[in-house]
């Protein structure tokens, strides 16, 4: 591992050649905040693909791209006279001291969910803070993720079931809502209901500490391991899908499971 004094360098390098492509390359000098902003999206998934893999390799690589994208937006706040790129880091350092006063200052935590209950409160009161327990939570992040932000936040302060194990009497009101109205011929509500379903399936992975979105990843991945494998042996057999039939492929699938184990 490298020293701090090297880990400085390498970050200051990267500062001067932002600085040398935004004075001498013609599509760096062009862009704006708003035309990297889809840039930045996708790399940021790109990153999370990467974690979801366990491949340090490559989380190395897209966390560069990452920090590529801060420091090119640092220098356009510096163009304009906003902000630069000191302002970023000691802002965050800032508000890292602020919200971990059991670190620099006089208050307790035990463990991480005291930790989690004092951000909450500790977040209240800071001075351009959120107003409201909810405020803080962006408007576009994915549904899924936006749901456990939002049970989270609410458990900080106090509002949650008393015990884990009583979520599922609440999944089970949510499935039989659910059935009953796709059993109806209009079934007007049915995506209403189902929306309350995964509401509290998300509340349930947060009590027993399952992120929800982590493990849906996981089983689209599993999934796309068992059907790429499908399609494979198929193809071995020179056999296309369409033309197979569902007994086949599931025969298929079950050595996909079977391989998975050994």
């Amino acid at each position: 591992m490298h020293t701090k004094e090297e880990k400085l360098a390498a970050f200051g390098r990267l500062l001067d050649i932002m600085d040398d492509l935004r004075e001498k390359c013609p599509w760096d000098h062009k862009q704006t905040f708003d035309s990297i902003r889809q840039n930045t999206i996708e790399e940021t998934f790109e990153l999370a693909s990467a974690i979801s893999r366990h491949d340090m390799t490559e989380i190395s690589k897209e966390l560069g791209d990452v920090l590529l994208h801060v420091v090119f937006y640092a220098k356009m706040g510096s163009e304009t006279g906003d902000f630069d790129i000191a302002d970023v880091c000691n802002r965050i350092c800032d508000k890292l001291i602020f919200r971990h006063p059991h670190v620099y200052g006089d208050a307790a935590a035990k463990n991480a969910e005291d930790v989690s209950k004092l951000w909450e409160q500790v977040k209240l009161k800071e001075k351009d803070g959120n107003k409201t327990v909810l405020g803080g939570i962006p408007d576009a992040l994915p549904a899924l993720v936006k749901a456990y932000r939002i049970q989270d936040k609410v458990a900080n302060v106090g509002f949650d079931w008393e015990k884990k194990e009583d979520v599922w009497a609440k999944v089970h009101e949510e499935l039989d809502e659910l059935q009953a109205e796709l059993a109806k011929e209009d079934g007007g509500e049915k995506e209403q209901e189902f929306g309350d379903l995964l509401f509290a399936m998300i509340n349930a992975a947060r009590l027993y500490k399952i992120r929800p979105d982590n493990a849906l990843e996981q089983t689209n991945l599993k999934f796309m391991r068992r059907f790429n494998y499908v399609e494979a042996k198929a193809k071995e057999q020179g056999k296309s899908l369409k033309d197979m039939t569902l007994t086949e492929m599931d025969a298929l699938w079950n050595e996909a499971k079977a391989k998975a184990k050994d």
